[in-house]
């Protein structure tokens, strides 16, 4: 007897869950479609000198080539491109020198950073990058990042003044701008779940919550395109040398600042790499106990993206009832409508297509991992095991 009204408890609750998920899936396509929208829409003609920073350790997949992708902007503006390294025996600086030889028109400059400053090696890089830097405006992303020739154009054009009209609200300036991402995975499981995560997971919650907070409060390291009195007013990268969500941490002070973020109409693509299972995971919960320790009521709102896990569950618990298996039905439809209308659309990503038939494995791990984020705080980053508290990464094998 008990256990069958376990079961009707379950039944009943993973019922409610399950539809709340779907109704997430459903404001997820209709912030998609508000982005593709207003992306469509022309862009300001702005284009002043951008110094773009990349921090380097070690050689990433796909990194040379998107190095050069940052070479053949199509940008009005002037730009140069700063390379930091702790030290010159790194294995990125042959690559550096390879571009150099490549692009000799191009502003790029191998610097030596040796400073370690704080528990973030690559702010620590680029706290020392900026004070080289010449230009007004910072844009820093990472090693891994291929991006159109028109990726400063439509970047930087946030940054334009916007004219208004005496009677309107006066908008906040921007001074931030950040860029959705598609992932490349790699062949491995882990690196094809990584990719599709992404599409599927990932960016479908950045638009919901750029659409429900009127805005974004935050930035991806994708892209972290910032004025430089933006950067003084919050305390430049020194500020942020020990989190661990450091384009977190800089979006959102930023925004308390009194600036606006943007996000451009600039999709980017980052490289996944060939993940085995362990290293999925260990990546995987590192950006879940991030968000908890970050956001910690987001992530709990976390729960109502699991829906198939959730009508799953439920299918179970009712014995497979007819019901369960349209409620699992439809939830099944409207992930896939969500996958590819961000995944294909937004982010023109070609490979979400041929992996739709591993969501339900990715969403039954999303699940199980995001559980697993509540167990602790250790984190593993670079080999590094790390523990994260307030945004802050101490070292867990010293304690």
């Amino acid at each position: 007897m008990v256990p069958h009204a376990i079961s009707l408890a379950v039944e009943a609750f993973t019922t409610i869950l399950a539809i709340a998920g779907m109704a997430y899936y459903v404001f997820a396509i209709i912030a998609a479609c508000v982005y593709i929208a207003a992306r469509r829409g022309p862009l300001p003609q702005f284009a002043p000198g951008v110094s773009i920073l990349k921090s380097l350790k070690g050689i990433d997949p796909g990194m040379l080539e998107a190095f050069r992708s940052h070479c053949r902007q199509t940008y009005t503006g002037g730009y140069e491109i700063l390379f930091g390294v702790s030290a010159l025996d790194d294995p990125a600086v042959p690559a550096v020198q390879q571009l150099q030889t490549e692009f000799p028109e191009r502003t790029i400059r191998l610097i030596e950073c040796p400073a370690r400053l704080g528990t973030n090696g690559k702010v620590s890089t680029l706290t020392q990058l900026v004070q080289q830097a010449r230009c007004e405006y910072i844009l820093v992303n990472d090693s891994d990042i291929t991006v159109s020739s028109r990726y400063l154009e439509r970047v930087m054009a946030q940054f334009a003044p916007v004219t208004q009209q005496p009677h309107e609200q006066p908008l906040k300036p921007v001074g931030l701008v950040t860029a959705l991402y598609r992932g490349r995975a790699h062949g491995t499981l882990g690196s094809r779940l990584e990719s599709l995560g992404i599409a599927a997971d990932f960016m479908p919650s950045v638009l919901v919550a750029r659409m429900i907070e009127g805005g974004l409060r935050y930035g991806l390291g994708s892209t972290l395109a910032v004025s430089r009195d933006a950067l003084e007013k919050i305390g430049g990268f020194e500020a942020l040398v020990d989190y661990l969500a450091d384009d977190y941490e800089l979006g959102e002070r930023i925004f308390k600042a009194g600036y606006r973020i943007a996000l451009s109409a600039e999709v980017v693509e980052t490289s996944v790499p060939a993940y085995a299972w362990r290293s999925f995971c260990d990546h995987q919960l590192r950006w879940l106990r991030t968000v908890r320790d970050a956001r910690p009521g987001g992530y709990l709102g976390l729960l109502f993206t699991q829906g198939f896990t959730l009508a799953a569950i439920n299918l179970i618990a009712s014995g497979i009832s007819p019901l369960s298996l349209w409620l699992l039905a439809l939830c099944f439809f409207l992930r896939i409508s969500l996958a590819m209308t961000v995944g294909a659309e937004v982010l023109g990503d070609h490979q979400v297509l041929p992996c739709l038939l591993l969501l339900p494995l990715r969403d039954i791990v999303a699940t199980g991992l995001w559980i697993a984020g509540f167990a602790g705080n250790t984190i593993v980053w670079r080999s590094e095991r790390f523990t994260v508290k307030g945004g802050k990464l101490s070292n867990a094998d010293e304690k």
